[in-house]
């Protein structure tokens, strides 16, 4: 009894420090980009996010890097959200399940979902999307973003 005590004494110790490694300053951005799409403030999402960003997504071309890629992304979204019928979307990114803060640089990966509507119904993907931060002038900022999902599932 007193080593399965002791081992969970240990266990505790090891545990704790990672359970508060999170750091609210670093995951803002993120809960703040999901707001403001959610919200269809364009704008402040991509203030959110470097001037250069690279973005990975399920929508052809599927990669946008360089100055104008948030735009150039935005704009193939709209064309195959149109195209397929898409509308009314919400973005969800929950409690990051990684992240790794060095100097002023940071990644996280949190897991997400997309709901719309298509053809009368309401449809889920779920996945996980991957985040690498910098730390500008005082403020954290979206340098890179990866979407990762399911194919889109009906909501019951």
């Amino acid at each position: 009894m007193k080593s399965l005590i002791m081992v969970a004494a240990i266990s505790a110790c090891l545990w704790a420090p990672l359970a508060s490694a999170r750091d609210a300053t670093v995951e803002a951005p993120i809960h703040r980009m999901m707001e403001g799409f959610n919200k269809g403030d364009i704008a402040a999402v991509k203030a959110l996010h470097v001037t250069a960003p690279t973005i990975v997504d399920d929508i052809a071309p599927f990669h946008w890097s360089g100055p104008g890629a948030f735009d150039s992304w935005l704009g193939d979204l709209g064309k195959a959200e149109a195209a397929e019928g898409k509308t009314d979307g919400v973005v969800w990114f929950g409690d990051p399940v990684a992240e790794s803060v060095v100097g002023d640089r940071a990644y996280v990966v949190a897991p997400c979902s997309y709901t719309f509507k298509q053809k009368g119904m309401t449809l889920r993907e779920t996945g996980l999307t991957s985040f690498v931060l910098v730390k500008q002038g005082g403020a954290w900022k979206i340098e890179s973003w990866t979407w990762g999902s399911s194919t889109a599932v009906m909501v019951p």
